[in-house]
Order: structure tokens, then sequence, then C-alpha cells
């Protein structure tokens, strides 16, 4: 593991508690939230929210049905999102290298299974570095419509590497 890595595992897992604790909002947006998304937000579990780590928005219009991976998913409020936009017949995996983070993430999938009103999981939490996603067996290649991530791509000290991953998995 690089020192990059350990960093960003120490100040993401360790350090931090809630967003408030993040020390800086530069890439953080003012833009209006869509409303949809706002009422989507609203049934994010508190605790998921409190743990959420990233800025602005990461999600494309019409992605009912599609398959999307978010890297660098933290607690995985974004992917919760993404799972009420894809709906039941879609499927949102979540990706991050910080154990607890993904318990987090982890600890909600039923609740937010039964918030948005679906039969069974639409959402898995991997743990795993961005840098090697192929690496995976679970994480097949061609196999996602859809990838987002949202302020991680930059913590990488491999960015290339980054994006040959990602292409590996559309």
């Amino acid at each position: 593991m690089t020192n990059v890595h350990e960093d960003v595992q120490n100040y993401y897992g360790q350090q931090l508690q809630q967003s408030s604790d993040l020390k800086t909002d530069a890439c953080c947006s003012k833009a209006q939230v869509p409303s949809f998304i706002k009422d989507i937000l609203k049934k994010i579990h508190p605790e998921v929210v409190a743990k959420y780590y990233g800025c602005g928005l990461v999600f494309p219009p019409k992605l009912e049905g599609c398959r999307v991976l978010d890297l660098g998913s933290g607690s995985g409020r974004d992917v919760y999102i993404l799972s009420s936009l894809v709906g039941a017949k879609g499927y949102s995996v979540g990706v991050d290298m910080t154990k607890e983070q993904l318990d987090v993430a982890n600890r909600f999938v039923d609740y937010h299974t039964k918030e948005f009103g679906f039969e069974k999981a639409n959402v898995e939490f991997r743990l795993g570095k961005i840098e090697q996603l192929t690496d995976d067996p679970e994480l097949k290649t061609n196999s996602f419509d859809v990838v987002v991530s949202n302020c991680v791509v930059n913590l990488s000290p491999d960015k290339k590497k980054v994006l040959q991953q990602v292409y590996e998995m559309l």
C-alpha cells in the first residue's frame, strides 16, 4: 500500500467522524439540488449522511434499469441515491478501500431497501482500491452502464490506472 492510500484510509476511516469534520469545502458547489434528489436525500439514513465526505452531485439523468459503479463510495450516500434512481431493475455497486466507511454503508442496506420500497436489495459494497477493480472477481469487465465518483479520483496516486480500470468496467 502506498503512503497516499494509507493517508487517505487514516483520514477518511479514523480522523473524520462526520461531514462537518472535513478540513475543506473547496470543491463543494453551491448549485441548487434538484427537487427529485432532495426527495431521495430525505430517505437516506442520518448516519450515512453524517459520514458522507463527497461534494456536489454525481447523478446523471435516465438511470432507470442501469448498473452503476461508484468509485470511493464511502458511507454509501451516493450509492443509495443511485439505488433509488436505477430502480428495482437496476443495480448500484460501491467500491471503497476504507473498511470503517463500508461498515456504515453495509449497516443500512436493509433500511434503504425498505425505504425505497424494493423487494430485494439492489446495492452492494466492495472493499478495494479503485486502481485495482479488475482484481475483484465479483466486478466483471463490461458489466456497468455508468461509473461515477465524487471527489475520489483526485486522491489516487495513479489516475491513469483508475481510468483504465473504469474503461474495463464499462
